[in-house]
């Protein structure tokens, strides 16, 4: 068993709280199995760090830009250190949202239809007919979407702000109404399906993360016929992407639609949230898998050129 774990968490994007928070879940949890644990609070002098502490293997908690997206990944390579989740390549990809649903559509995945553009073009005036989506095309944990509803005479304001933190283009997506379906896969295996009911408004960072913030229904109560296919298309984009370990696929369920007409995959999550709320984590138990064997298999699964 690789004995030492170095659990890499914290980092410098907006997600930072996130991580943190997973870290301290995933390290615990590690601990409790028996490894022996380095808590690593991620920061740009990492490959020191871990060349220092020599671990067997990282375990990745970190969410968002550099710890999501293919660049801590890389570090890892170099450094010849056996990591959790996806490597390199699905990382950036998965992360760089227009490029994803480029893949996940070539692989037969329904997607929402978008076009990626300057933020201050997307400011100026409504670039496709309401209702839509505006969000930054690597962010996760919902920072910086926006709906905009039917009746909005012009388009967020906010994107002209001069301190606007996510990058100089945007995605502009059609806005696809219904349930919030979401469908982790390990090993290649989707677990059961959850329907997220966040307890006001839309599923945004406070229905994620503040506890009551929203209800995990599981299994999600939609048709036989649609709950497999949604099990197949995350499994799908998972394999079309080239993930590794655990990822989770997030998609919208219109059933005012016939059949499979009102499913959309919206995106796939390389480094799932591993918050005592998270989704993960339920479906996990809800497979008969405590938190500390899924972190285990996660450890037992970790290799480089993933």
């Amino acid at each position: 068993m690789s004995s030492h774990v170095a659990v890499l968490m914290g980092g410098w994007s907006s997600e930072r709280p996130v991580s943190l928070s997973s870290g301290k879940a995933c390290a615990d949890a590690l601990e409790a199995e028996g490894f022996r644990v380095t808590r690593v609070d991620v920061d740009r002098h990492v490959a020191t760090v871990l060349s220092e502490i020599k671990p067997d293997v990282v375990f990745n908690a970190l969410h968002g830009p550099f710890g999501e997206d293919g660049c801590v990944q890389g570090i890892l390579e170099v450094l010849g250190i056996p990591y959790t989740h996806s490597g390199v390549l699905a990382s950036a990809l998965a992360m760089d949202k227009p490029r994803a649903k480029d893949v996940m559509k070539a692989a037969g995945i329904p997607v929402a239809d978008g076009i990626q553009i300057s933020r201050l073009e997307a400011a100026k005036a409504h670039v496709m007919a309401p209702p839509y989506v505006v969000k930054p095309p690597n962010e996760g944990s919902t920072f910086g979407v926006f709906i905009v509803n039917e009746d909005a005479t012009h388009p967020p304001q906010q994107l002209f702000a001069d301190d606007w933190p996510y990058g100089e283009t945007v995605m502009v997506e059609r806005y696809v109404a219904g349930r919030e379906l979401t469908c982790a896969v390990r090993n290649n295996e989707a677990f059961d399906i959850i329907d997220i009911v966040p307890e006001s408004g839309f599923y945004d960072y406070h229905a994620k993360y503040a506890p009551g913030g929203s209800r995990h229904i599981l299994p999600a109560q939609i048709s036989p016929n649609i709950y497999q296919n949604v099990q197949m298309l995350a499994v799908r984009a998972h394999q079309a992407l080239g993930c590794r370990g655990v990822s989770r696929a997030d998609f919208r369920y219109d059933d005012s639609l016939e059949g499979m007409d009102g499913v959309i995959c919206l995106e796939v999550n390389t480094q799932p949230g591993m918050t005592p709320t998270s989704l993960v984590p339920d479906m996990a138990a809800y497979a008969g898998m405590s938190f500390g064997e899924l972190v285990r298999w996660m450890v037992e699964d970790a290799s480089c050129g993933r």
